[in-house]
């Protein structure tokens, strides 16, 4: 498999293609509005904030908001959005213990082999009753069943993103377990389906808006489980174990 920074590098020449609108576009609002609804304190920290799109809006309600990434394409990108970011792994934040009220990191723990370091780090980095946002990529889902069809039923487990890069995915059980090994404490999920049918629809009159509004309302519902992105929410307890 490719080397993970130089697969990201050569990414981030066309990472922001389309992704301001639409269907894309909707992922982005709805990864940010779980972290709005968790943000207790200024400290906030994406791992893996890449281009910045998404570091972009947790800013405007966490104005203190900064990011990390291994990257240095994905970076250069978002120094240009004026965002307060620095290069770093995931499985070694140049950060002092309990720096940060929130640690979120969507899209990006799926491709880090040394999970359990990577979310031990985020904890340690997590002040006392602080909350971390994990999303993991759900094998018990429509996306999950597509993903191993799409790969000639290679196993989910080690299947790789457009065969370059590593790629796990873990159940919604097993993400609980993998938080709760880091000394979390687990305090709701959500999910994020992706009902659209392909992006081209929210090209058509009011179906974006309809789409949005489907889509919030199954991510935090019984069904959330089965979702295609499931996002585990996390304290770290007030009192050290």
């Amino acid at each position: 498999m490719k080397d993970p920074r130089a697969y990201y590098d050569d990414f981030s020449q066309h990472y922001d293609d389309a992704r301001g609108h639409g269907y894309h576009a909707l992922l982005d609002d709805l990864e940010a509005e779980c972290v709005r609804r968790w943000v207790g304190g200024p400290r906030v920290l994406e791992v893996g904030c890449g281009t910045g799109l998404l570091l972009e809006r947790v800013r405007r309600f966490a104005g203190r908001a900064s990011g990390m990434d291994l990257s240095g394409g994905m970076l250069a990108r978002a120094h240009a959005r004026g965002l307060p970011v620095c290069r770093a792994s995931a499985v070694e934040l140049p950060y002092r213990e309990r720096s940060f009220d929130l640690v979120y990191s969507f899209k990006v723990l799926p491709h880090i082999e040394a999970l359990d370091r990577a979310l031990g780090e985020a904890a340690r980095v997590l002040d006392r009753g602080g909350i971390a946002l994990f999303e993991f990529y759900n094998p018990a889902s429509l996306r999950g069943l597509w993903k191993q069809i799409r790969w000639w039923n290679q196993r989910v487990g080690k299947a790789s993103h457009d065969r370059e890069v590593y790629t796990a995915y873990h159940t919604p059980d097993e993400a609980r377990a993998r938080a709760r090994a880091a000394g979390l404490e687990v305090v709701g999920g959500y999910g994020i389906f992706v009902v659209t049918p392909h992006p081209f629809a929210h090209r058509v009159p009011l179906a974006g808006a309809v789409l949005g509004a489907v889509e919030r309302a199954l991510s935090r519902g019984p069904l959330a489980r089965w979702a295609g992105f499931y996002i585990v929410a996390c304290r770290k307890p007030e009192d050290p174990r």
